[in-house]
């Protein structure tokens, strides 16, 4: 453990407790089979100046946890001077950066992973990135904006249903993340629906600039989340990371099966999305070809006419059909006749 002074956080005590007011949302200590129980200020400082908490929670297989807001300059610094964490650890519980990652140094694991913050709607979430360190007997989390799935696990627990390890609180939270996850790919799947539904369904009233919206809100949204997941995956399938054996099962077994399911979903909700969008390409394409193609024809039995029109519309000595009250008459004739014709030649031939 770093060994830095104890003096920043015990004039957090001394001044009545800042350490709370400033960036500590709730601090727990819980037990198997009880309802957590809320800390004293003396109790959180004592834990994150020494690295141990004080003797009366020394017995049983209790943990607690601690969790900050670091959106202002105050928190972040309360959290740079916890003399009990190494500096590596520190500075990933206050990077605001949104990358994720998990490390372990000794008995500490800690890393950010991601979470869905709530400010945003439902139909277009924000992801934001959560930070931990986790030891066997407490579980340090930080964050800039609410987190709904830290929310939950907290109501769980306070509800009496305490796991044994804090490491499943981390592991829980990455499963209500992917639970979140899988609600948006059955959004997105719905909107493929909807615009699978306007392909087998086509005619000519058909507006297929509107699927491609649909398409492309898909896609957008569906490669987002790629961004997301992708690294999560690729961080817990890493065979260089080794976690402590109480960490092992409930973070790199079943969080590394619950975000690879789910990107599993997602490559499948992308592969649709392709599979439709050459749908659609073909049907535009199409769509194309029969507009050209009635140009074409419209071109071509008009060629004819345009063709007389401007032999007769030639000003010349000796052109028949000028001395006659119906040369007009004749001529239109003419023409329809000569469009006909080309018409009957189209068909002989095969292009109409």
């Amino acid at each position: 453990m770093a060994g830095t002074t104890l003096s920043p956080l015990a004039d957090l005590l001394s001044e009545g407790g800042t350490l709370l007011r400033d960036g500590l949302v709730w601090a727990i200590y819980c037990r198997p089979g009880q309802e957590p129980q809320e800390l004293e200020r003396e109790v959180v400082v004592h834990r994150l100046t020494t690295g141990n908490f004080p003797p009366e929670f020394a017995e049983g297989e209790g943990w607690a946890w601690f969790h900050f807001d670091i959106v202002h300059t105050m928190s972040r610094h309360q959290i740079e001077t916890i003399p009990s964490l190494p500096e590596e650890v520190r500075q990933v519980l206050t990077n605001l950066e949104r990358s994720t990652r998990l490390e372990s140094e000794g008995d500490i694991v800690f890393g950010a992973l991601p979470a869905f913050d709530d400010t945003s709607t439902d139909d277009d979430r924000n992801v934001s990135t959560w930070r931990f360190a986790l030891e066997s007997d407490l579980l340090l989390t930080t964050r800039r904006h609410p987190i709904p799935a830290l929310g939950v696990v907290f109501h769980e627990l306070k509800r009496g249903l305490v796991p044994r390890s804090p490491a499943k609180v981390v592991d829980r939270a990455l499963l209500e993340f992917a639970d979140t996850l899988r609600r948006d790919f059955a959004r997105l799947d719905d909107q493929l629906d909807r615009a699978e539904d306007v392909l087998l369904m086509l005619d000519r009233d058909t507006d297929l600039g509107r699927v491609s919206g649909l398409l492309g809100m898909v896609r957008r949204r569906s490669t987002e989340l790629r961004r997301v997941l992708a690294p999560v995956d690729r961080i817990f399938r890493d065979e260089e990371l080794e976690l402590p054996e109480w960490a092992e099962d409930d973070l790199k077994d079943r969080s590394h099966r619950q975000v690879h399911a789910a990107l599993d979903d997602l490559m499948a909700l992308q592969d649709r999305a392709r599979s439709l969008q050459d749908e659609l390409t073909s049907n535009q394409a199409e769509e194309t070809n029969r507009r050209l193609y009635i140009l074409t024809v419209g071109t071509i039995l008009m060629l004819p006419a345009t063709l007389v029109t401007g032999f007769f519309g030639m000003n010349t000595g000796g052109m028949f059909l000028t001395n006659g009250t119906w040369g007009t008459v004749d001529a239109g004739g003419l023409c329809f006749l000569i469009m006909m014709g080309t018409w009957f030649l189209l068909k002989v031939i095969r292009f109409l």
